[in-house]
Parts: structure tokens; C-alpha cells; sequence
């Protein structure tokens, strides 16, 4: 989730209020920000937790009332319903959903008749607004044919799979439960029941060569998909993977060979006709009105609203931003009991809100308008031209207003956002 550390306001124990959502909104209305709605779904089941991964997600099946497989869509809808009571209640303007993404996890171990009356409720309440994208992660062993076909008849548009490698010792060193072979047939029946698809891939695994890397976006082209995200693996405290690097028995990453597999994802990738308009995700004709973007990211990106369902879901209503229980009991109890799921919130205030602008912005290739800062506190303009200089932004791009970073500066987009905020 996009963000950046921000001191929060002090939060009541019974979560977001709506009183709060409403004195928020009537800034964003004297502004005449026009932001779109979505809905993020988090199911925290897998049925392996991978050595790198850090995400909120669990192995048992059952965690309690309400926080088992067989009832966790009945809770999420639950939360929906109380979505819409806070929103109703705060006088916040009804919009349909823009995007809706179902996140873990691993979504798709639920069945598909669940997920579609998640997604059903949130209709209900909301609507959902002509040409939606309606997103579900999935491993390329957690779906079947059927289930594809039953998700896209209930109006799902997209799927995405961890794909993440096509080599098996990568796979192996990542703790992932799908072989290569699982990938293509996952795809085709995707394809087959009328879903859009995208691959997640990542680079940059101890062990893994450059040649192992070309193998992985290869055979992902092969597969035609939409889009196309890769991301450098990070090693995070509290991970089984960095508890092995800390004793020494498992090889930490290297940034060198990191970047060398961006410049090689990026090009092959453009080879293909696929381009890159975030900096770790590409996709065809990524300008032509947002199609085959992951719009629900672009969202993010550009701190448009969203409702986060399920434990430890963040969420983001008129600059006021608010995030449930953690633990997927707790947060099923809250919501039986009849209280918010919410534990804290914050309200950024305009230096943080000018950090985040800079540090979203020069991720994505339509960059950041120069225009935008004037009536706040202005960028740097001698700045600017140092980043010029050093190659890290485009001095065209800028010329007409935007700072676009240029390759090298998207390997580098941290330097930029610090150069920019003066830090």
C-alpha cells in the first residue's frame, strides 16, 4: 500500500468515526477534488507462507468464528455493510466502484462462490460503474477451470497470477507451490473464460542467474498476457528468508545484479511492445485510456478513495486514511460484536501529503506536474536541473512542465523523491 511514515492522530479504540470522515470531507469538497472509489478485499489464507514473504496472511484453515475459510465471506460482506453505513452517515458523495481487487492471500482458495458474493454485496451497495476493472490474485495452482469460468460469469474482468518465476530452483528458493508447468494452463483457462490477465514475476532471488532471469520473462511472453508487473525481491525483518540471511545460511540480494535485471526486464519487455508506466509494471498501449493498467494500483497512485476489507486492510476516504485489526480473529470479532474493525487512523497533514505527491509521482511515466506545487510549496527548480544533469529525469519532459524520471532514474526514483523534497 502506497505511504509514507506520518505521525497519527490520536485514535479511538472503537476505529474510524464518522464524524471524523465527514469534517475530512468538506476540505476535499471546498477543493473540488474529483477522486474515484474502489474496494480492496483482503483474504489472508494460503496454504504455504513463503520464506520472503511478509504480508498478513495465515496457513490454518479455521482462526476462529468468523475467520475460517468456510465463513470468512460472510464477514467481509459484513464489513461491507458497515462500509456503507459510515459513508452513508458521513455525507460522502455515492460514487460507483471504479476497481474492486481481491488481495492476499491467496484469494482463490475460497471458493469462487464466495468471492462472487463478496463481490455481489459490494454491487449491492455501491454499484459497480460500467467497464470496471475487478481484479483476483491467484496462484497458478490455487484455480481451475470451473472456477475461472464461474468468477468471470459473476463479473470479474482480470486475474492475477504469481507466476514469479519459470525456474524451478528460483521457485524453490522462494518457497512457491506451483511448478512452471502450472502457468500456461492456468493462462488458457483464463483466456478461455474471457479474463484479462497479468503475470507477477520476480527478480532479483539469491542463485538466480541472468540467464535463469531471461527464461522467466521469456516464458512469460510466451503466454501473451496484458500486463506484466516485476519486482526486485526485498528481504524484510520478521521473514523466515531474512531470519536465514541474518544467521548467514541463505544469500542475501544483490542491488548490482538487481538493477542489471530491470535494465534486461525493461528491454526485453519493449521489445514485445509492452510499456512500463509505473516503474515496476508494464502493459500494452498503457496511455489508451488506462487499458490493460492495473487500474486498481493506478488508484493508489494517484490517492484516489478506498475501502480496504478484511484484517489489516488499509483504507483511504477523503484524505483521512484508516486501517482494521490485524489478526484476522480479532478483526471477525469486532465486526460480530458490532463494532468498527478499524483500530487507528491518521490525517496527514500538507508537508506529508507534498512527500507522498513527489514520491508517487516519480513512479509513474506520466510523471509530476511541475504546476501542481506552485500554489504549495514549489519544487526546487535548481534542483530540477541538477537532476537533469545527473541523467535521472527527462530534460524535454521538463521543459514542458513534468518531471519524468528517465531509466536510470527509475532504478534510482528514492534519490529523486529525497532531492526533490529536500531532504
Amino acid at each position: 500500500m502506497p505511504g509514507t511514515p506520518i505521525t497519527a492522530d490520536p485514535a479511538p479504540t472503537d476505529g474510524l468515526l464518522p464524524d471524523t470522515v465527514a469534517q475530512t470531507i468538506k476540505i476535499a469538497k471546498r477543493s473540488g477534488a474529483a477522486r474515484t472509489f474502489s474496494l480492496y478485499v483482503h483474504v489472508p489464507f494460503c496454504t504455504v507462507r513463503c520464506g520472503y514473504c511478509d504480508f498478513n496472511t495465515y496457513t490454518a484453515e479455521d482462526l476462529g468464528p468468523g475467520a475460517s475459510r468456510t465463513s470468512y465471506a460472510d464477514t467481509a460482506i459484513a464489513e461491507i455493510a458497515f462500509a456503507a453505513d459510515v459513508m452513508n452517515a458521513s455525507d460522502i458523495p455515492a460514487r460507483q466502484l471504479h476497481t474492486v481487487f481481491f488481495g492476499g492471500g491467496t484469494p482463490t482458495l475460497l471458493p469462487a462462490a464466495d468471492l462472487v458474493r463478496i463481490l455481489d454485496a459490494a454491487r449491492s451497495q455501491w454499484g459497480i460503474a460500467e467497464g470496471a476493472e475487478i481484479t483476483t490474485e491467484a496462484n497458478p495452482d490455487s484455480v481451475t477451470r470451473e472456477s475461472l469460468w464461474k468468477l468471470a460469469e459473476g463479473g470479474f474482468t482480470r486475474v492475477s497470477f504469481g507466476m514469479q518465476s519459470a525456474v524451478n530452483h528460483v521457485l524453490d528458493t522462494l518457497e512457491r507451490t506451483h511448478r512452471p508447468e502450472n502457468v500456461p494452463t492456468a493462462v488458457a483457462w483464463a483466456r478461455q473464460a474471457g479474463l484479462e490477465v497479468s503475470l507477477d514475476l520476480i527478480y532479483g532471488t539469491p542463485g538466480e542467474s541472468l540467464e535463469d532471469w531471461r527464461t522467466t520473462l521469456d516464458t512469460a511472453l510466451q503466454l501473451q498476457p496484458d500486463h506484466i508487473s516485476a519486482y526486485g525481491l526485498i528481504v524484510e525483518e520478521g521473514t523466515k528468508f531474512g531470519a536465514a540471511v541474518r544467521r548467514g545460511t541463505q544469500a542475501d540480494t544483490d542491488p548490482d545484479d538487481q538493477a542489471d535485471k530491470y535494465l534486461l526486464a525493461d528491454t526485453v519487455l519493449a521489445e514485445r511492445g509492452y510499456h512500463w508506466y509505473e516503474v515496476s509494471n508494464w502493459a500494452h498501449d498503457p496511455d489508451r485510456r488506462g487499458i490493460n493498467q492495473g487500474r486498481h494500483n493506478v488508484a493508489y497512485w494517484r490517492d484516489q478513495d478506498w475501502w480496504g476489507v478484511g484484517p489489516g486492510a488499509h483504507s483511504h476516504l477523503a484524505g483521512v486514511r484508516f486501517w482494521n485489526a490485524k489478526h484476522p480473529a480479532a478483526y471477525a470479532q469486532r465486526l460480530r460484536t458490532g463494532v468498527s474493525p478499524a483500530i487507528g487512523r491518521e490525517t496527514p497533514d500538507a508537508e506529508a501529503r507534498r512527500l507522498e505527491r513527489i514520491m508517487l509521482g516519480v513512479r509513474l511515466s506520466e510523471g509530476l506536474a511541475i504546476a501542481d506545487f506552485d500554489d504549495d510549496e514549489p519544487l526546487d527548480r535548481a534542483e530540477i536541473t541538477k537532476l537533469i544533469a545527473d541523467g535521472l529525469i527527462d530534460g524535454a519532459a521538463a521543459l514542458r512542465g513534468r518531471i519524468i524520471p528517465t531509466l536510470q532514474g527509475r532504478l534510482l526514483d528514492d534519490a529523486i523523491t529525497r532531492r526533490l523534497a529536500g531532504f
